[in-house]
């Protein structure tokens, strides 16, 4: 049977399904000092796998039968009364536990105002539409994202340009911003994909020379920070994700930060039908007042969140010390190049622990083999996303009504639009370097880190047998 590499969310889910099938409390997990930026983690080399041992693709023993953490974690003894609580009251719809929820998750950021929305993806179309991004205006993205991050753009009518990565770090190359930027270029969204931040030191002064809002996508990056500052309040909003995946998880659900309180008015009107709301006021029974939307997040999901919530710090630091510890368990193997922070990074979210495979360096092994032996020792993995700067959706956009009356002819030529859309740091990544493992096996222990380094380092041992099977 050919190997399918599994979607993020398929790997993810199946990842979940395969867990201990209760929680990990924070006192089962091995907690070790986290490193400083510039420190150096010295650690003993990996078990170097004899030929005695062979791999699992060849009838060998599996290196790893244990299951993985779970994902989310549920605690019933501490989670549950806030939301039978909330069941009970019969009062479901937005109320005083979303209020207190978005209080929170805006004191946990560090951000002046929270709102909370239906998710991440529609967190990003109202804070587009509510900075008056539309048809006929442009938005930097970079290539090495979600669906989520590009699909907002095409709904407020707007073009998505693309500007390439950085493949150490996964994230948009800011010396490639300035050369992406045109007259109709009005805003960009750094994302901090994997849970790593982008560059913000960079990416905010070439904002502010050229006028663009910044609109942060912090989706995938809860409480990572930049000199101590939480990702998703450098620029003019920031919008994070509550999916099933997410480091806080409440099935979904997302959310709007900003310290700008008119903003801020006008995306809580937009999420309740353009109702009256705040500065966006008018004579009493007046009626609606902007074009909107019903976005609105129940009472049940803002319980979930509260509950989890407690826990998103303990899990945060507990995920930066084990990636930390398996960066340097693996950097020295042959082939594999985990991934960087920039220097001003204080602390990262992990949601995925992304490495680059490097199949000249590992005895010519393809990705696609690595990935399948790595599978079959029992540690699950992806080769995470495909080029999106190049997909169908863009041109079945570009022939729609609307952005035919909008455009002119050239900037909706699919062909034209995808050579000056190139991202080549982009396609090597996605076509044939990134591996991803998810945030859940980081709640692991040092022995379950050590696992992933041990099958690593087995399957390099044996490339060479697993070539002469080909």
């Amino acid at each position: 049977m050919a190997f399918k590499p599994l979607t993020r969310r398929a790997f993810i889910k199946r990842n979940s399904l395969t867990g201990f099938g209760v929680a990990l409390a924070p006192s089962v997990l091995t907690t070790i000092p986290a490193p400083a930026a510039s420190a150096t983690v010295l650690l003993a080399a990996p078990t170097v796998h004899s030929a005695a041992e062979p791999l699992a693709l060849l009838g060998g023993k599996p290196l790893r039968a244990k299951d993985w953490p779970t994902w989310p974690i549920w605690k019933p003894e501490t989670d549950e009364k806030r939301l039978l609580d909330v069941i009970r009251s019969g009062v479901w719809s937005r109320a005083n536990v979303v209020t207190e929820f978005e209080e929170k998750w805006a004191a946990t950021v560090g951000a002046k105002r929270c709102l909370s929305v239906v998710n991440g993806t529609n967190a990003l179309i109202a804070a587009l539409a509510q900075y008056n991004i539309r048809g006929g205006d442009e938005v930097l993205v970079p290539p090495y994202t979600f669906i989520g991050t590009v699909a907002p753009v095409l709904a407020t009518g707007a073009m998505p340009v693309f500007v390439d990565v950085d493949p150490e770090t996964f994230q948009i190359d800011p010396a490639k911003i300035e050369a992406k930027i045109t007259p109709r270029t009005r805003a960009i969204i750094p994302v901090h994909i994997l849970g790593l931040p982008a560059n913000m030191t960079k990416i905010l002064p070439i904002a502010k020379k050229h006028n663009l809002i910044v609109i942060e996508d912090a989706c995938q990056a809860h409480l990572a920070e930049i000199n101590r500052q939480k990702v998703g309040t450098f620029g003019d909003a920031g919008c994070f994700s509550f999916q099933n995946s997410k480091n806080l998880a409440i099935g979904e659900g997302g959310a709007i930060v900003s310290n700008n309180d008119a903003f801020m008015d006008r995306c809580f009107s937009y999420h309740n039908y353009g109702n009256p709301y705040g500065t966006v006021s008018g004579v009493i029974g007046i009626g609606t007042l902007i074009q909107g939307t019903k976005l609105r997040l129940t009472e049940y999901q803002a319980a979930i969140g509260l509950a989890l919530l407690q826990r998103l710090d303990t899990e945060t630091s507990t995920r930066n010390e084990n990636a930390a510890y398996l960066k340097a368990k693996i950097r020295s193997i042959p082939g594999i190049v985990p991934y960087k922070l920039y220097d001003d990074v204080t602390r990262a979210a992990f949601h995925l622990f992304p490495f680059r495979f490097q199949q000249k360096a590992f005895k010519g092994l393809s990705r696609e083999l690595f990935l399948k032996a790595l599978t079959a020792e029992g540690i699950p993995c992806s080769k995470g996303y495909a080029t999106l700067n190049n997909m169908p959706y863009l041109n079945d956009a570009f022939r729609s009504k609307n952005y035919q009356k909008m455009y002119p002819k050239e900037m909706l030529d699919f062909k034209g639009y995808v050579e000056r859309n190139q991202c080549p740091q982009n396609d090597r990544l996605c076509n044939e370097e990134a591996v991803w493992l998810t945030q859940n096996m980081l709640l692991g222990s040092r022995q379950d880190m050590d696992d992933i380094a041990s099958a690593i380092e087995k399957i390099y041992t044996q490339a060479d047998k697993l070539l002469a099977t080909k």
